[in-house]
């Protein structure tokens, strides 16, 4: 609970976003316990799972598909190609762009990991039945758009 003393309408506002953060964080450590024992981040696993269901990307496409920045993702496939879960393939065309795919060692992980990730998922959100889950879905998108 908030103890802001200000304004009904803010103190409304500050204690809906003090539950949202606590909310997001109770539910990121429970989906990534699982990969923790992987010796995986979620930014990891995020790539890894965006390049196994999606194929090989670009590094800035996968940043924007994973919600991280260029700088981070750098950081994240140097991690994963020390593993040799993916690797850099240079563009032909351009060879200023190198797309990421997956190794088969990567392949094999994520197929392997996937399922766990998924059921953990269903786990933390099935506190709440399918009518709750689609409000929450389209609540979180009209605050994540801004609409």
């Amino acid at each position: 609970m908030v103890k802001y003393k200000g304004v009904k309408k803010e103190a409304l506002a500050l204690e809906t976003f003090v539950k949202l953060m606590r909310c997001s964080n109770t539910v990121t450590a429970e989906v990534s316990n699982h990969l923790s024992r992987n010796k995986l981040t979620m930014s990891q696993f995020g790539v890894l799972e965006a390049l196994y269901h999606l194929g090989p990307m670009y590094q800035r496409d996968l940043a924007e598909k994973i919600l991280k920045t260029t700088g981070n993702i750098t950081t994240v496939i140097d991690n994963l190609e020390k593993r040799n879960l993916v690797e850099r393939q240079r563009e032909m065309k351009d060879r200023r762009y190198f797309k990421v795919v997956l190794t088969p060692s990567g392949k094999r992980l994520t197929k392997k990991i996937f399922p766990d990730h998924a059921a953990q998922i269903m786990k933390s959100i099935g506190r709440l039945n399918m009518t709750e889950q689609k409000d929450l879905g389209r609540l979180c998108k009209k605050l994540g758009t801004g609409e």
